[in-house]
């Protein structure tokens, strides 16, 4: 093509140029922009002519709607059938039981003739061989093998000598450290501080459990640290390490705890403490 011929040229026919243009790319490519108007114009039809009918639709159906009549509905009261039978007879009552002769039981006591009054006298023998011996002088039956209504009374068992001074395993509320858990949280970790030095040179984290005794005053005793397989903690540390060495101190130190209740009353009772402490990284 002449360089001045280049200038006026669409950029379709430079980039046909030399090629078969009746092969039916060059024509597509030609008349693109005419087919994509039409397009445009045929799809804004369509989407316009919906938009009139739907319109139109609504207007015959907003047209076609009626009035709607509410009537008011009254209910009318059903009598119900009053039945013809008579109601049953109600069950009779179930018969006392036959009473039976009692005679008033009378401790001895000894008193002059003419101080004894009329209702203490005791019950002739021969008349207690056919009477119930009770609370009361009641009439009634004979004794004929009638087992008379037990006398309902109330036995409070003392507590044994032994109990007294049992020191027990396993009690209903266990010792505890005065303010609670988080009193004794806040106790051990004063300690822990004080001796945080000596605990970081022993270079090893973990729990011991310790066991001792709190009597029924709350004083404490006999405090020992539990070597690893009697205690049953994970990452347990032996009675020979430093943090057994501060716990045992401080509890011996401490206050005293609030003694176990068993029963009702306090009682001398083992108690476990696990302690953990953890190197800070």
């Amino acid at each position: 093509m002449d360089a001045n011929k280049i200038l006026s040229t669409d950029l379709i026919d430079l980039v046909f140029e030399g090629r078969n243009k009746s092969y039916g790319a060059y024509e597509l490519r030609q008349q693109y922009n005419k087919r994509l108007r039409n397009a445009l114009i045929i799809t804004a039809s369509i989407a316009l002519l919906m938009l009139l009918v739907s319109f139109l639709s609504s207007l015959n159906i907003g047209g076609s709607k009626g009035k709607v009549e509410i009537k008011e509905v009254q209910l009318e009261e059903i009598k119900q059938d009053e039945p013809n039978e008579p109601p049953p007879p109600p069950p009779p009552k179930p018969p006392e039981p036959p009473k039976v002769e009692m005679a008033k039981f009378t401790p001895p006591k000894v008193v002059k003739d003419e101080e004894v009054k009329e209702d203490e006298k005791p019950p002739e023998i021969e008349k207690l061989e056919e009477t119930k011996i009770g609370t009361v002088n009641q009439e009634g039956t004979k004794d004929e093998g009638i087992v008379a209504p037990p006398v309902e009374s109330t036995v409070v068992e003392a507590p044994k000598e032994d109990d007294e001074n049992k020191v027990f395993q396993k009690v209903e509320i266990d010792a505890e450290f005065p303010g609670g858990t988080s009193g004794w949280t806040r106790y051990v970790t004063r300690e822990i501080e004080r001796n945080i030095d000596e605990l970081q040179d022993d270079g090893r984290s973990g729990t011991v459990v310790i066991l001792f005794i709190v009597d029924k005053e709350g004083a404490v005793s006999e405090v020992r640290a539990l070597p690893c397989n009697e205690a049953g903690v994970g990452n347990c540390l032996p009675p020979s390490s430093k943090l057994a060495e501060i716990a045992v101190n401080a509890i011996r130190k401490g206050p005293k705890w609030k003694p176990a209740i068993q029963n009702g009353r306090n009682v001398k009772a083992y108690r476990r403490q696990p302690v953990t402490f953890q190197l800070s990284e």
